[in-house]
């Protein structure tokens, strides 16, 4: 079985490692770097993962995770860069981040795959979609989909659409959670306890994310299912579309595929 480095172990770096346990991969396996020395030993603690440091992490890993912030990425960059070969695999994880910066500042052939997950990853139902680097073949592809299957779904996509997939997925779950904490306000002001507006509005998420994951039926029939003529919905509709409210989700995440290009831009050298 191949030693796996996840170099930052954030939340998503965090959430990896133990969907990898539960998946069935051994604690003496796995690895991780984590900056503070706290944190690091509650890792340890809760999963029986060792930290390491990136250099030696390098040396012992077939497969290292690169979870680290955009902006942290230059001096792990600089410490892989002299100890890593084509034998080496590497996952960036890093939200706008193109395999090309990778490949620029690491040794010729070392095969990358880019990655975009979101956070649902922390509850085992990421929805991540990876693509091939210049170097990476269809069994580095398998290995991370393998990888990846152990904390949700994974799709394969062209690079070229992985700015739009962070903003559409990456940034996905951070949209609903600002509908709902909007729509629990809305109970309050309707005169529900919070608690009672919460589950509520909840578990009718739950409901609805399921109907849509198990549905044939297109989101627009689901919701005209619910719209009776002259009733509740199709006044509150009314509403939503007097405010621009599928405007302003087209907008936002528009604004989001223009940031994550930017990203990208930041580590470009012709820029």
């Amino acid at each position: 079985m191949s030693v796996i480095a996840v170099l930052g172990a954030g939340k998503i770096g965090e959430a990896l490692l133990s969907g990898l346990l539960h998946g069935g991969h051994s604690p003496d396996d796995l690895l991780f770097t984590e900056r503070y020395p706290a944190r690091a030993a509650e890792l340890t603690e809760r999963y029986g993962v060792h930290g390491s440091t990136v250099a030696d992490a390098a040396r012992r890993a077939d497969v290292l995770v690169v979870a680290v912030k955009p902006q942290d990425i230059d001096p792990v960059l600089d410490e892989l860069a002299p100890l890593l070969g084509k034998e080496s695999l590497v996952v960036s994880l890093c939200a706008g981040l193109p395999t090309a910066l990778y490949e620029r500042r690491l040794a010729e052939g070392v095969p990358v795959v880019r990655v975009m997950p979101n956070t649902p990853m922390l509850v085992g139902e990421a929805m991540s979609a990876v693509s091939a680097g210049a170097h990476a073949t269809a069994e580095h592809i398998a290995v991370v989909k393998d990888l990846l299957s152990h904390v949700g779904q994974v799709v394969e996509v062209p690079e070229s659409q992985q700015d739009a997939v962070t903003a559409l997925s990456g940034s996905g779950p951070a949209y609903f959670f600002f509908l709902v904490e909007a729509m629990i306000d809305a109970g309050i002001l309707l005169g529900l306890p919070r608690a009672l507006a919460g589950q509520l509005i909840i578990q009718s998420a739950v409901g609805a994310a399921k109907m849509l994951a198990e549905s044939d039926e297109h989101p627009v029939l689901l919701r005209e299912a619910v719209t009776s003529p002259a009733g509740t919905t199709i006044n509150a509709i009314r509403e939503l579309e007097k405010h621009g409210v599928r405007a302003a989700l087209l907008a936002a995440i528009e604004a989001a595929k223009d940031r994550s290009t930017e990203l990208g831009r930041a580590h470009d050298p012709r820029n």
